[in-house]
């Protein structure tokens, strides 16, 4: 049995370094001056370590940074709101399969389906190259799986809670500010997060929509590799700073986020 586990544990350690295998290397290549990011293999240590390639990366990526940080951080509150508002109104006050069948339609359409009816719209609309027109965009695309989301935590809580309400006099807003909002926060951690991420790692929408400083920085990190020479170590620094807000998030709201999702279980 000792042999067992032993055997098992080796097996898992192994997985392990292979799954790290990459982030390993892109850690050692960001830490490298050019020259040695050009000659040595990318696992191998630095032999003089240096942070210029992040701070290189980070003079070339501020202002992507910034416009995925304003536009994700807005589309996901925006979304997460109005999905919850919509999710109360069908679990709670008007079921309508025809509706959730529409969302989830809204749902699984792919991005490049919309690709260029929504560049034209955009155009005309005046919100072309901008960060409103991205916030806008990115909130209508989430709207149908939050809605998913609430729809199926609310359709749990208890009827008898909403009932005693109304019997209160509480009118439908007094209902979801005070009784709903305080209960769904399980529903609220995991749809940010999801939204947060979805959003901060889109790259067709920021590609088509916007040029120039209003680029994300998803498309920043495209442009880092150059046409003639690519400096591996400045994109490899930069794909640490790019994916530095996601790893902040899940680091922040990793415990509330496993209680949203053993929530949603439970009540499955």
């Amino acid at each position: 049995m000792r042999r067992a586990e032993l055997l098992a544990a080796a097996i898992l350690a192994l997985f392990v370094a292979l799954w790290l295998l990459p982030f390993w290397a892109v850690l050692m290549t960001s830490l490298k001056d050019d020259t040695e990011a050009r000659l040595t293999l990318p696992v191998a240590p630095p032999t003089r370590p240096t942070l210029y390639p992040f701070f290189r990366a980070f003079d070339l990526m501020k202002q992507g940074l910034f416009n995925s940080l304003v536009f994700t951080v807005l589309a996901t509150i925006f979304s997460t709101v109005i999905g919850s508002l919509n999710g109360y109104f069908l679990a709670k006050i008007r079921y309508s399969d025809i509706l959730i069948l529409l969302l989830s339609f809204g749902i699984f359409i792919p991005y490049h389906a919309v690709a260029i009816p929504l560049l034209i719209v955009t155009s005309r609309l005046g919100l072309y190259n901008s960060l409103l027109g991205l916030t806008l965009v990115h909130t209508a695309y989430g709207i149908p799986i939050c809605t998913l989301f609430f729809t199926s935590f609310l359709s749990e809580l208890p009827q008898s809670l909403i009932d005693a309400a109304r019997v209160d006099g509480a009118d439908e807003t007094t209902i979801y500010t005070r009784v709903v909002l305080p209960i769904s926060w399980p529903a609220f951690v995991v749809t940010a997060v999801f939204q947060f991420t979805s959003i901060w790692n889109d790259f067709l929408f920021g590609l088509i929509l916007t040029q120039g400083v209003n680029q994300p920085a998803s498309v920043v990190l495209a442009n880092l590799l150059g046409t003639t020479a690519a400096e591996w170590n400045t994109q490899m620094a930069g794909t640490f700073l790019y994916a530095f807000p996601v790893v902040l998030v899940y680091f922040l709201l990793g415990k509330y986020l496993v209680r949203g999702y053993l929530a949603g279980a439970i009540k499955a």
